[in-house]
């Protein structure tokens, strides 16, 4: 998620409880590749790992398949575990670009970057994205486009563009996902996303669609145990923590590249579920930098 599951957050979740493969935010193949060398770091930042991290997957996405090959090239080189191309982000400045969802209506250019894709990096599996249509669901023609090219994986983001994330998904969908799937008599995983809110609703949605796995997203926010599976909720001196934490992570990797009101998005969902919550949330929304915050939550815990 952009601005979200970044180098430093990963690391907290690495630390907290891995999940059994990441993926990077995603990353524009073009700016890759035309960016001049002043704005690099800014996109290169996205592409930060640590060990602890693998496997991990890079996001890319263009409408350029002689871009998609040089960036791949790039994510094999940097050592990356394996490339997922983005064909399902829903925002108009991407879509409008012939990027992420857009290619859902153009098969034969998802085909073709796919192909520049393995062939930049061939010695690392290649998966995609994608939702189950762009205004309708039109599953049954998109899926097999993909499944031609023999992914290691297909994640299937069970909403239309058009749907974004304003309707319950449809894991109906992903059913009949793995159901194209062994008509075709393809090897393809096929994995869910879409509304899975901690590890018991993934593996009930996975048993109950036959998927191979699940891809979950928004509830890692202020939840770097949700891969740890725990039964018990965290304390608020352990939210505290964790977020102190992230901060001093966020500090330490990413802020030369990244301004700081990144951070504030995580807030919310760290700080939340104890009286005066709202109070500290409010404190912490009027600070300018990591140790202002950190100074604010130590007096807390």
């Amino acid at each position: 998620m952009e601005d979200v599951t970044d180098a430093a957050f990963r690391l907290l979740i690495a630390c907290y409880g891995k999940p059994a493969v990441f993926f990077t935010e995603f990353t524009s193949a073009d700016g890759l590749i035309l960016a001049p060398e002043k704005a690099q770091p800014l996109l290169r930042k996205k592409l930060i790992f640590d060990a602890s991290e693998r496997p991990i997957v890079a996001q890319l996405f263009t409408a350029s398949p002689e871009r998609m090959e040089k960036a791949s090239a790039l994510v094999q080189e940097l050592g990356f575990d394996g490339i997922d191309i983005n064909m399902g982000c829903p925002v108009n400045e991407v879509v409008n670009n012939g990027c992420g969802a857009a290619l859902i209506k153009n098969p034969a250019l998802a085909r073709e970057l796919m192909r520049a894709a393995k062939k930049g990096a061939p010695e690392i599996p290649l998966s995609v994205k994608t939702r189950i249509g762009y205004n309708t669901d039109t599953l049954d023609e998109w899926l097999p486009e993909l499944l031609a090219e023999e992914p290691a994986a297909i994640t299937i983001h069970a909403r239309t563009r058009k749907e974004m994330s304003d309707v319950p998904a449809h894991w109906d969908a992903v059913k009949r996902g793995v159901d194209i799937r062994d008509s075709l008599g393809r090897k393809s995983l096929i994995l869910g996303n879409g509304d899975v809110k901690d590890i018991t609703d993934a593996r009930a949605k996975i048993s109950e669609t036959g998927a191979d796995g699940a891809m979950l997203g928004r509830a890692i926010y202020g939840n770097p145990w949700l891969f740890a599976d725990r039964k018990v909720a965290p304390t608020k001196e352990e939210k505290i923590s964790a977020l102190i934490e992230h901060l001093r992570l966020f500090d330490g990797i990413l802020d030369e590249t990244t301004n700081y009101a990144v951070m504030k998005k995580h807030f919310k969902a760290y700080i939340s579920g104890w009286d005066n919550a709202k109070e500290l949330r409010i404190r912490l929304m009027d600070t300018d930098s990591v140790q202002e915050a950190v100074e604010i939550l130590s007096a807390e815990s």
